[in-house]
């Protein structure tokens, strides 16, 4: 095996380690635990991942648990810190609170004030002109647009709607990506590289998508993580620098728009603006994503915001 073999497949490993911690972030965990998700020894653990991610395991898992607190002290007023706290895997509210105030230099609930007033939908400028560079080669013909529902200008429909499992295959960055089409066509062109060969792309059930790991109102450029993905089959092997996921099924809010490359951020504003205050639902604590249906034409593109959601 060559070394660039060897490095993606450590790249690998350790994704899947942090998809892991995400996906659990309120359990306590051990370094033997999360070491046998990466298949590596717990002796050689610790360093492998802090070279790789820049934090070791448990710096990751703290900033990840304070992150995701900060997040739900905004978007669920009606929860308490505390409750907040032990949702995101703190066993002791003095723990949180001294941890969040060193991490942010401000208090929980100065934060909740401070953000609320705010009113912290100003999320949406940082996914503007992210798509406009992805090659149309990569869209699969013959799938169907749907009918309008609104007549709304860029609105195409928008339904709250239990979204099926998926597996996806994806390609992770760490680090800044607003706006920079070289970044987003690498690893669009790499993951197709990879999917192509092996009969992937354009199956029945196909799906294209962006997912958002991180707030960026809350985590700084350097840690933000995003992935770009398409869905295969469950027991699809995947191997070097791809990962393999689940998207586990949860009720989301879908919103089709019908765009062009300046307005990602006039659709994103409006769910968040416009939609989700006078619908009843609040953002639940799972990331979000886009799904790109189908080919874009004439500079338009189609995407469905999906956002996942609870009752108020």
């Amino acid at each position: 095996m060559d070394n660039q073999y060897l490095k993606k497949e450590y790249i690998s490993r350790v994704n899947r380690a942090s998809d892991y911690i995400e996906s659990n972030i309120e359990k306590q965990f051990t370094l033997e635990e999360i070491a046998s998700v990466a298949n590596f020894s717990k002796f050689h653990f610790h360093r492998i991942f802090q070279a790789i991610i820049g934090e070791t395991p448990f710096q990751f898992i703290l900033r990840l648990r304070l992150e995701r607190a900060a997040t739900l002290i905004v978007v669920n007023p009606q929860e308490s810190i505390t409750e907040i706290a032990f949702k995101c895997g703190f066993t002791d509210a003095s723990v949180f609170s001294r941890n969040f105030k060193s991490h942010f230099k401000i208090s929980a609930s100065q934060y909740r004030k401070e953000k609320t007033s705010k009113t912290n939908f100003n999320l949406t400028d940082n996914y503007i002109e992210k798509t406009t560079f992805m090659s149309y080669k990569y869209f699969c013909p013959g799938n169907e647009t749907i009918n309008c529902k609104t007549n709304k200008k860029l609105i195409k429909n928008v339904e709250v709607k239990n979204l099926p499992r998926m597996t996806v295959a994806y390609l992770r960055h760490t680090g800044p990506y607003k706006g920079d089409e070289k970044l987003f066509e690498k690893l669009w062109n790499r993951l197709f590289a990879w999917a192509g060969p092996r009969g992937l792309v354009c199956t029945p059930d196909f799906k294209m998508l962006v997912i958002y790991h991180d707030d960026m109102n809350v985590t700084i450029e350097e840690k933000l993580r995003m992935s770009v993905c398409i869905t295969i089959p469950p027991d699809t092997k995947v191997d070097g620098d791809i990962g393999k996921m689940q998207i586990d099924t949860a009720k989301y809010v879908v919103a089709r728009f019908s765009v062009t490359s300046t307005e990602f951020l006039q659709a994103w504003e409006w769910v968040y603006g416009e939609w989700l205050p006078s619908s009843g639902y609040q953002p639940d604590d799972k990331p979000c994503f886009e799904i790109y249906p189908e080919e874009p034409k004439d500079g338009k593109f189609t995407v469905d915001i999906c956002v996942p959601v609870k009752p108020m």
